[in-house]
């Protein structure tokens, strides 16, 4: 298993305040929310493999969304702002992700992935090999999680 280790040195302030201080980018903002290329989203501070655009779906709420993760992410519980969510964050590096929620498509499993674009780094699928994400490739292309 790879190790994934936390690297803040690059992130923008957006970046640092989303991943590291669970702050929210506006909706509709995300480069990720109305974007839809075959590859993977990576944790932005680890490059630790988050979703595959195989899952990715147009839940219309201003956000990347998906259907379910690569692998197992961290998940506790949110009352902030007078709400009660789960907050998902990713395994390795703790990054601040979004939240899940259990409003997604029914053909899909149900649940919505609602991710912020600046905790996720984009891999192109033409581009997996050379940094590194060959054994993820078949989440691209058969979609199929862990």
């Amino acid at each position: 298993m790879t190790e994934y280790k936390k690297d803040l040195t690059n992130l923008t302030d957006e970046e640092y305040q989303v991943t590291q201080h669970a702050a929210t980018e506006r909706a509709f903002t995300g480069q990720y929310d109305d974007f839809y290329k075959k590859g993977i989203y990576v944790d932005i501070t680890s490059g630790e493999p988050l979703f595959s655009s195989a899952k990715k779906f147009d839940a219309g709420c201003g956000w990347p969304s998906f259907s379910e993760p690569i692998a197992k992410l961290k998940e506790k519980r949110d009352s902030s702002f007078g709400m009660e969510r789960t907050e998902v964050e990713s395994k390795s590096a703790d990054s601040h992700l979004g939240h899940v929620f259990t409003d997604g498509p029914e053909e899909l499993g149900g649940l919505r992935y609602c991710i912020n674009s600046a905790a996720l780094k984009f891999i192109p699928y033409e581009e997996m090999d050379k940094a590194g994400y060959s054994d993820y490739k078949k989440y691209v292309e058969d979609g199929d999680a862990e």
